[in-house]
C-alpha cells in the first residue's frame, strides 16, 4: 500500500479509481534510480529512488571502495521489516534511501543493490561503478549483457519524468484544493471576495479576467511552497528514519484530524490575520494588478479549515523530495482552491451552493485522511501485523463516520446507502483486526490463514523435482530444442533463491493439482539466476527477462508464445488461463 497511501486515499476519496489490468513491470534502471552528487564536506550523495510498488533489501545495499580499503563502509539506516512466510523478516526500503559515503582516498565507488517489486517480480542483482576523480561523480552501470553505459543527468531526469502517475497526482491536489474551497470557513468568503476583486459592475469577460489575475498568483505562491518543502525532503528524509521522529509525525496529524473533526479551532494568531486582512483592504479592486496583489495575500490567510491539510500535503510533498513534482502539486491544488471563485467571476455568486451541513462532512473528510497519513507514518516502523491492525482501526473509524452521517439523512435511499455502506466496512475492518491478530500483513486478503492448504507444500515439493536446473544460454537453448525434436512443450521458470515471488509461486500455482494435471507431458526448465555473473545476465537476456519469477510457453515448434508469457507471481488459476492462451496460438 506503499508509496503513497496519502495519494491512494484521496484517489479512494474524490475519485474511483480506473479499472483495468495491472501495469507491466518497470526496467530496474526505472524502478531504483540511483543518483551519485558530491557534498560541500567531500563527501557523496547515493540516492536511490525507488518507483511505488519496488522495494530494496537492505543486506544486498554494498558500496565498495576501490582500491580495497581505501575509504570506509558508509552506515546503512534502519530500513522496514516485512515478513515472508519463506525467507522470514527482511529489511527493506520503500520510496527513497539516502547514503552519505566518506570517500577518503578512494577513486572509484562500486556500489551493488537488488529490489523487487511488491506485484511479484524480483530484480536480478544491480550493480555501478562511480568514478570520483575529475570533477564530479561519472557513473557506468552494469547491463543486463553484461555492456556498460554512461548516465547523464539528462537521462536520469527523463527516466524520473517518464514514471506514471504524474497526471493522477495532480488530478488529485486540484480535487484536494476544490475540497478546500467548499470547506465552511472558505466557502462564504467567495462572495464577499468577488465583490472585492471584480466588483458590480464588471461583465462577465472582465471578471473572469481579473479573477484569473486573483487566482493564477494565488496558486503560484502555493507552488512556490510546495517547490521549498520538496527542497527540505533530504533533510526530512534522514530524520524520519528514526521512530520517535515517525511517532511525533503521527501524532501531530493525529493532533490535526481531532481539528477537522470540530474538537478544536486552528488558526493563525489574531494580530497576524488582522494585519494581512488590513493589507488586502488596501489593495484596488477591479484591477489586475490588484486583483494578483490580493491573490498573494489570500495565500498568506491560512484559515482554520485549510490549515490541517495544507501541512498534511507539505510534508507529504517533502517527504518526495522532487521539487518540480512539489511545485506542480501545490500549483494544482492552488487552481482548485480558485476553481470556484473563476465561476464567481464569470457567472456570478448565484451559481454556488449554500452553506451547510454538507461543509461539515468535507472537513471531517480531511480528518479521515490526516488520520491515514498519521497511519501511513506509523506503518514505517510497526510490524506488518500491527500496520494491518492500524489500518482496520482506521477503517472501522470510517464506518462509524458513515454511520454517525446516516443520522442526519432523512429516511430514504441515501440513508440507508449510507448504512449499507458503513456496514461493509466494518465487516472489511473486522477481517483486517482478526487478520492482524493471526501474523496477516495483507489487506487485500486478510484471512488468508483460514484457506492454506498445509498439504499442497509436500504436492509442490514433489512435482518440482521435475523440474531440470539450468544454469547458462547454451543449456537452456539445447533443452528446449530436444523437447521440440520431440513434439513437447517447453515451460521455462526464470528462478532464484532469493525471488520470495518464486516460493509463492511453487506453493501456491505448482501445488495446484490442476496445474500439475496441466503441465503433465511437457519438459519442464529452471533457468537458476541466483548467483550474479555473465552466467544468469546471458540466461536473462537470452529470452529479455527482467528477472524471476518470469514464466515461458515454448511450442512443439521451438517459438515462445510471447503473449502468453508471465511475469511476476500470479494465481493458479490466471496460469492456467495463460497455459491455455499460450495453446490457442498453435
Amino acid at each position: 500500500m506503499l508509496r503513497s497511501i496519502w495519494s491512494l486515499l484521496l484517489l479512494a476519496l474524490l475519485w474511483a479509481a480506473p479499472a483495468g489490468a495491472q501495469a507491466g513491470f518497470l526496467p530496474p534502471e526505472q524502478a531504483f534510480r540511483l543518483s551519485a552528487e558530491p557534498q560541500d564536506d567531500g563527501r557523496l550523495r547515493l540516492r536511490w529512488d525507488i518507483s511505488d510498488g519496488y522495494y530494496l533489501y537492505r543486506k544486498h545495499i554494498t558500496v565498495e571502495a576501490l582500491p580495497a580499503g581505501s575509504a570506509p563502509a558508509p552506515a546503512m539506516p534502519a530500513g522496514k521489516t516485512i515478513a515472508d512466510e519463506f525467507f522470514g523478516e527482511s529489511e527493506v526500503y520503500f520510496q527513497r534511501l539516502e547514503l552519505q559515503v566518506e570517500t577518503g582516498q578512494a577513486r572509484q565507488l562500486r556500489i551493488g543493490w537488488q529490489g523487487c517489486a511488491e506485484a511479484g517480480l524480483c530484480y536480478p542483482p544491480q550493480s555501478r561503478v562511480v568514478t570520483l576523480a575529475g570533477g564530479g561523480p561519472q557513473t557506468r552501470e552494469a547491463m543486463p549483457g553484461g555492456q556498460t553505459q554512461a548516465q547523464g543527468e539528462d537521462q536520469t531526469l527523463a527516466a524520473q519524468l517518464a514514471q506514471a502517475g504524474t497526471a493522477w497526482m495532480l488530478l488529485v491536489f486540484f480535487g484536494l484544493g476544490l475540497l478546500m474551497a467548499f470547506t465552511p470557513c472558505v466557502l462564504p468568503m467567495l462572495p464577499i471576495l468577488s465583490s472585492l476583486v471584480i466588483g458590480s459592475s464588471a461583465s462577465a469577460r472582465r471578471g473572469f479576467a481579473l479573477a484569473l489575475a486573483f487566482v493564477l498568483p494565488m496558486a503560484l505562491s502555493y507552488a512556490a511552497l510546495g517547490a521549498a518543502a520538496a527542497t527540505m525532503g533530504a533533510n526530512l528524509q534522514a530524520m524520519l528514519q528514526t521512530p520517535w521522529a515517525l511517532g511525533l509525525f503521527a501524532a501531530l496529524f493525529a493532533l490535526l484530524a481531532l481539528a477537522m473533526f470540530g474538537a478544536y479551532e486552528l488558526q493563525l494568531p489574531a494580530f497576524l490575520r488582522n494585519r494581512l486582512s488590513r493589507a488586502s483592504q488596501r489593495q484596488q479592486g477591479g484591477t489586475l494588478g490588484g486583483a494578483a496583489a490580493m491573490g498573494v495575500l489570500s495565500a498568506a490567510l491560512v484559515g482554520p479549515c485549510m490549515t490541517a491539510p495544507l501541512a498534511g500535503a507539505l510534508l507529504y510533498i517533502s517527504d518526495s523530495g522532487d521539487v518540480l513534482k512539489g511545485g506542480l502539486a501545490l500549483l494544482a491544488m492552488g487552481l482548485g482552491m480558485g476553481a470556484p471563485l473563476l465561476l464567481v467571476g464569470a457567472l456570478g455568486a448565484r451559481l454556488l451552493p449554500r452553506p451547510g451541513l454538507w461543509m461539515n462532512r468535507v472537513k471531517a473528510a480531511f480528518g479521515y485522511m490526516l488520520l491515514a497519513l498519521a497511519a501511513w507514518f506509523l506503518g514505517r516502523v510497526l510490524p506488518p501485523a500491527a500496520t494491518l491492525a492500524l489500518w482496520g482501526a482506521w477503517l472501522l473509524a470510517a464506518a462509524v463516520g458513515l454511520l454517525a452521517m446516516s443520522q442526519g439523512c432523512a429516511a430514504g435511499q441515501a440513508k440507508w446507502t449510507l448504512r449499507g455502506m458503513a456496514s461493509l466496512l466494518a465487516l472489511w475492518a473486522a477481517a483486517m483486526l482478526i487478520g492482524a491478530a493471526a501474523g496477516q500483513s495483507n489487506p487485500l486478503q486478510p484471512l488468508a490463514f483460514a484457506a492454506a492448504n498445509k498439504a499442497s507444500a509436500g504436492q509442490a515439493a514433489s512435482f518440482m523435482d521435475g523440474f531440470a536446473t539450468v544454469r547458462s544460454a547454451a543449456t537452456l537453448q539445447r533443452e528446449i530444442d530436444a523437447a521440440a525434436g520431440q513434439g513437447k512443450w517447453t515451460l521455462v521458470d526464470y528462478y532464484a533463491d532469493w525471488c520470495v515471488a518464486c516460493k509463492e509461486m511453487e506453493h501456491q500455482v505448482f501445488g495446484d493439482a490442476r496445474v500439475q494435471q496441466a503441465l503433465a507431458g511437457m519438459r519442464l526448465l529452471r533457468p537458476d539466476v541466483t548467483a550474479a555473473g555473465d552466467d544468469s545476465r546471458q540466461l536473462l537476456a537470452a529470452h529479455q527477462v527482467l528477472g524471476p519469477p518470469t514464466l515461458l510457453f515454448i511450442g512443439p515448434d521451438g517459438q515462445e508464445r510471447r503473449a502468453a508469457r508471465v511475469v511476476g507471481a500470479l494465481s493458479a488459476d490466471a496460469f492456467l488461463a495463460r497455459l491455455r492462451q499460450a495453446q490457442r496460438q498453435e
